[in-house]
């Protein structure tokens, strides 16, 4: 008796106990269900929300692995220098990188899904549903949106907050109204901020070393331009992602791929992606006008971070991340067309809105996405709301004509 029939067995053993909902989850995730339909015309879809999550997994997955070489590449570069002249072979894709990499992000990975799926299965238990398939792609984010030395005790709470308090209280997958990934992103900036930003966090080991004679940092992009310093880093490194930041946010390149694959599988909206990059695009234009003509004086603060060139915001920090991955979630984002346009256009305009004036933590994506997960039900509502006023309004104003039938009887009435 193979895997698969234990299971089945077990499964049918647990049928209408306590525990069914667990056997039932584990079973229907290694395997495809062995019930077949008996009667009457079906008709079965592919995309079901399995496949849905497997499909957005598949677009991390590079993501993931370009951050675990990252890890080592930026651990390595900060102890002995950047190379000189790069060699993607010789300096990036080497086994000491990926170690570094594999010993500290795969932790991180373990740590998500082993707390987020058990509380899935307990609440399941505690309900009796169907475990759902939604924390999939929850558990895949979280480690990819924050620092590669984040403490794994920290990361197990933010990850049990996230999914009680940000999912399971508003009834579990599709009732939501927040971001799980960006509710357990947002809990540990608020509770504990200073592992969350700095110049120490973003390198593996610089926390460990700080204060001895081996200190080593890796400010990001973002953070150098708040303190109003130089980065060293040329559009090349901005955009294949070989620079400081979380884990999974660096690569421009990858998040476009990932990104293109959604779109063409038909998972994630294209209208949502296009918006917010224009609303990044406008917000950076705006303050780029500021600076050129002459209202705000070099020795300001916000100096630095808005004459940064507008096009570039799309290359540092999590924007592009954010963008792809975050504000495309079909639950807690906007669902009329008309809508995700205004939706995605606020995100990007008010990402670089916040990365600007927020120095503490330039970065404003997560923020962003999270106040437009609240306003995206109001969103919804005045635009069905308008495209019904519109309705009335051109039914009102038609001409309406008689069918050929009323025109016949009504003859036929007058000739009688």
């Amino acid at each position: 008796m193979g895997m698969k029939e234990k299971l089945h067995q077990l499964k049918l053993k647990y049928q209408g106990k306590k525990m069914a909902p667990a056997f039932n989850a584990l079973h229907t995730f290694l395997y495809t269900p062995n019930e077949t339909t008996h009667s009457g015309a079906h008709v079965r879809g592919a995309d079901d929300l399995k496949r849905t999550m497997n499909t957005v997994i598949l677009a991390l997955v590079p993501c993931l692995l370009f951050g675990m070489f990252n890890a080592g590449y930026q651990h390595y570069s900060a102890i002995n220098g950047f190379p000189e002249s790069f060699s993607l072979f010789d300096h990036f894709l080497t086994w000491d990188n990926f170690l570094v990499g594999i010993t500290t992000v795969l932790p991180l990975v373990i740590v998500s899904y082993g707390i987020g799926l058990g509380i899935e299965f307990l609440f399941a238990v505690i309900k009796g549903h169907e475990v759902e398939e939604g924390y999939l792609v929850t558990g895949m984010l979280v480690p990819l949106i924050v620092p590669v030395d984040t403490p794994l005790w920290m990361l197990a709470i933010a990850v049990a907050f996230g999914v009680v308090i940000g999912k399971e209280v508003f009834g579990g997958t599709g009732m939501n109204i927040l971001n799980p990934a960006l509710t357990i992103r947002a809990f540990l900036f608020f509770a504990y901020p200073t592992w969350m930003s700095g110049d120490k966090v973003w390198v593996h080991g610089a926390v460990e070393r700080a204060g001895t004679a081996d200190a080593i940092s890796g400010e990001t992009v973002l953070g150098s331009l708040a303190q109003g310093s130089d980065y060293s880093y040329s559009l090349a490194d901005m955009f294949y992602g070989f620079i400081p930041g979380s884990v999974g946010e660096t690569s421009t390149l990858l998040i476009i791929l990932g990104g293109l694959f959604l779109v063409f599988s038909k998972i994630a909206s294209w209208r949502i992606m296009v918006s917010a990059v224009v609303g990044a695009l406008a917000m950076g234009l705006i303050f780029n006008g500021i600076v050129d003509a002459g209202w705000l004086p070099e020795y300001s603060k916000f100096y630095t971070l808005m004459s940064f060139p507008y096009w570039q915001h799309l290359l540092v920090g999590g924007l592009a991340f954010g963008i792809v991955f975050m504000a495309t979630d079909p639950v807690t984002g906007s669902q009329t067309n008309k809508g995700k346009w205004y939706y995605g256009f606020f995100i990007g305009f008010l990402s670089v809105m916040i990365r600007v004036f927020n120095p503490g933590y330039p970065e404003g994506v997560f923020l962003a996405i999270l106040l437009m997960n609240v306003f995206a039900p109001t969103i919804d509502h005045y635009v069905v709301r308008g495209n019904i006023k519109k309705r009335l309004k051109r039914f009102k104003t038609a001409t309406i004509y008689p069918n050929a039938s009323d025109e016949v009887d009504s003859l036929k009435t007058e000739t009688a």
